[in-house]
């Protein structure tokens, strides 16, 4: 099947932004305009298509990234809605790693926010370029020019206008095209389809000099004949100067800044023509890298439809008619409905048995995918989040995603017994779908412990266990995820012998341990010269010492950041076997922690308040009561934004507790930033509880 849209007329791009910015919003009138959809959906009233979860309807955020696809001006384009809420941050992480460009929605009144920073510093990570869309022009404190500098001051961007605003708040109007030099004018009939070219405003010129002249100079930096007209003061051609800008986009020196509002319709279609001016094709990125299979070599994969295949797993999800989908980004060659192909990750070969083409949550399959196509493939029983899939006779590991560590855990419970069954199941399944979702078996109390991003997130499990796999189950306390390490390096000995007549049990076995820099992970080493340890028995003294960390010798919580060498030790040529060793390892290791002196690590928070003024003493006292520690404060339309770092244990229940002491005015935000050594004092209560239980 010979492609629909060219490769150079493919855009896979992402919709970005912190919560409340107008992305969802923003999605639903480009899919309006460009034909997808015939009414639009609105958030606030739980109609939004890309909101497909009955929780996101409800509560009117994006959880899970939604992919769709629409066609403009002979262009095709695949749509990723990512989640705001910092809860969801691998949502956006994983739609990151899949997609080409990025359209950044910043709100004119808030600007840039926390979790603007965070998308924005994951976007930079994958070299993603980006366009920003600054939304809500009519909303009251609108101010368009303060966004743009936030955006240089707090993303170190380079950001270049390329609209200017006409009005602002209730009497904003349209803009001015710098490229085109003329003005665009909304009346707010026809659901904004139509708009008037018009002249730019006479108390505009001037601004619009100014800026113009700005754009002209960043185009002259990446193309020496505008640098010579620019010097020289004549006319650039439309066409130099978007090529010129294109260049500079795709290298990710500049942002390009747009304005409108999404929800009265104005601004979407000159968003929809920068999406295709200005960021990439397929073909604009690099070839993906890969390592070979069972080696350390590496391969490239071309952006091409006769190239082997290759695409990656991003995100798995669970269709009511259809079972599992599996989202995959094609990087190279084509692949077929009905073809088998190689998860190289996993090792095992799966039958594609449908692929299916998602707009929202609708489906329509198709036939074939190319290179650099978005789709969701049916029947692929192994393949879970970050797996490469790849042709069987030019099999490649592609580069997996980053998956953040949970930082908060609860305990849950079936209500009933014929839920106790669907419980493990229905768990087992979310925990497919979300990679940052754990779950996992207490084995002291036998109760099952969830772990995940934040309050949020674990409420919207509970709540999708009831709606959509029927389970009732009632919930603990949330829990703090702490980890334990060691604080200096240290030697230990242990031996596990059973004598009980006929065969017994020997392990000899000699651990050094060492603590590794915070995030570095465990480390094992294996320094046994001259056979004192037979190889065979390597692994299982390895094995052993993983077991132990699950859960430390001083508060019962996993082990991180050490590095253990095996060094020496001895066995016997009958006793001696792998559970012998697995044993002596893991008696060797906890013997180490407690000599090693053991320190407490709990997870620390970013947290940012925004509050009004005659409220700011309180909420500093308050988050100062809650061990933090306030960074900074700064005035932002009207309102202290304090800046501040808490130990999360003392986080719990603190919307509630800001919306009383500030009548509800106050807003925060709050993201995982760091480990570090709980205080004496509140250790001695952590290992108290750990006894108890």
């Amino acid at each position: 099947m010979a492609r629909e849209i060219p490769l150079e007329n493919q855009r896979n791009i992402g919709i970005m932004a912190h919560i409340d910015a107008g992305k969802t919003t923003t999605t639903e009138r480009i899919l309006y305009y460009t034909g997808v959809t015939y009414k639009i959906g609105e958030v606030h009233d739980g109609t939004a298509v890309m909101d497909w979860m009955e929780q996101e309807r409800e509560r009117g955020i994006t959880i899970t990234s939604a992919a769709t696809t629409c066609v403009w001006k002979d262009y095709g384009i695949n749509i990723i809605d990512t989640p705001g809420h910092v809860d969801f941050t691998i949502e956006v992480e994983r739609s990151l790693r899949v997609l080409d460009g990025t359209v950044a929605v910043f709100c004119s009144v808030g600007g840039v926010e926390p979790q603007s920073e965070t998308v924005w510093r994951q976007a930079t990570r994958y070299n993603v370029p980006r366009i920003a869309f600054v939304n809500k022009m009519d909303r009251t404190g609108a101010d368009f020019y303060n966004v743009v500098e936030m955006m240089k001051d707090r993303l170190k961007t380079r950001a270049i206008l390329f609209q200017l605003p006409i009005g602002r708040e209730e009497g904003f109007q349209g803009v001015v095209d710098l490229i085109e030099e003329h003005a665009v004018v909304w009346d707010g009939s026809e659901l904004g389809a139509e708009f008037r070219i018009t002249e730019i405003p006479e108390d505009l010129k001037e601004k619009v000099a100014e800026y113009r002249e700005q754009l002209v100079e960043a185009a002259s930096d990446f193309d020496e004949d505008i640098m010579e007209k620019f010097l020289e003061g004549e006319k650039v051609s439309k066409e130099a100067l978007v090529a010129a800008l294109r260049k500079a986009t795709l290298a990710l020196e500049i942002t390009p800044v747009f304005c409108g509002t999404a929800f009265k319709n104005k601004g979407v279609q000159l968003l929809l023509d920068a999406v295709v001016d200005y960021l990439p094709s397929p073909l604009d990125i690099p070839p993906v890298k890969g390592l070979l299979p069972n080696s350390e070599e590496e391969a490239i994969r071309e952006t091409k439809d006769d190239a082997p295949y290759a695409a990656l797993a991003f995100k798995i999800m669970t269709d009511p008619f259809v079972g599992q989908l599996t989202f995959f980004r094609v990087y190279s060659g084509t692949i077929k409905s009905g073809s088998y192909v190689f998860n190289s990750t996993k090792g095992k070969k799966e039958r594609i048995s449908r692929i299916v083409r998602m707009h929202s949550n609708k489906r329509e399959e198709i036939d074939m995918v190319h290179a650099g196509d978005i789709a969701a493939a049916v029947g692929l029983k192994y393949s879970t989040t970050g797996d490469t899939i790849c042709d069987p006779d030019n099999p490649i590991i592609l580069e997996s995603l980053d998956i953040p560590e949970p930082v908060i855990s609860i305990a849950i419970e079936p209500k009933t017994k014929s839920d106790q069954e669907k419980l493990g199941v229905s768990l087992q399944k979310l925990a497919v779908e979300d990679p940052s979702f754990q779950v996992k078996s207490d084995e002291e109390t036998g109760q099952t412990i969830i772990s995940g991003m934040g309050e949020l997130h674990l409420e919207i499990i509970v709540d999708r266990l009831l709606r959509e796999f029927k389970v009732e189950a009632s919930v603990g306390k949330p829990q703090v995820a702490y980890k334990e390490t060691i604080k200096k390096g240290v030697k230990a000995e242990a031996k596990y012998v059973k004598q009980t007549g006929g065969r017994g049990q020997y392990g000899h076995v000699c651990l050094e341990l060492e603590p590794s820099e915070r995030g570095e992970g465990f480390e094992f080493v294996n320094k046994i010269v001259g056979g004192s340890i037979p190889k065979e028995f390597i692994n299982p003294i390895e094995n052993g010492i993983k077991e132990s960390m699950e859960s430390g010798t001083l508060a019962g919580f996993p082990v991180v950041d050490v590095k253990v060498t095996v060094f020496d030790g001895s066995y016997h040529d009958v006793d001696s076997s792998e559970m012998a060793f697995k044993i002596a390892g893991s008696m060797c290791f906890k013997d180490g922690m407690k000599k090693g002196g053991q320190v407490l690590l709990e997870p620390i928070m970013d947290v940012e308040v925004v509050v009004p003024e005659q409220f700011m003493g309180d909420v500093i006292g308050d988050l100062s009561s809650r061990r933090g520690k306030v960074l900074g404060m700064e005035a932002r339309a009207g309102f202290q934004v304090v800046t501040s770092t808490v130990p999360l244990a003392n986080m719990f229940g603190y919307s509630t507790d800001l919306r009383s002491a500030t009548q509800g005015r106050a807003s925060y935000s709050m993201q995982f930033s760091y480990y570090e050594p709980v205080p004496t004092s509140v250790l001695e209560t952590i290992t108290a509880k750990a006894q108890v239980r």
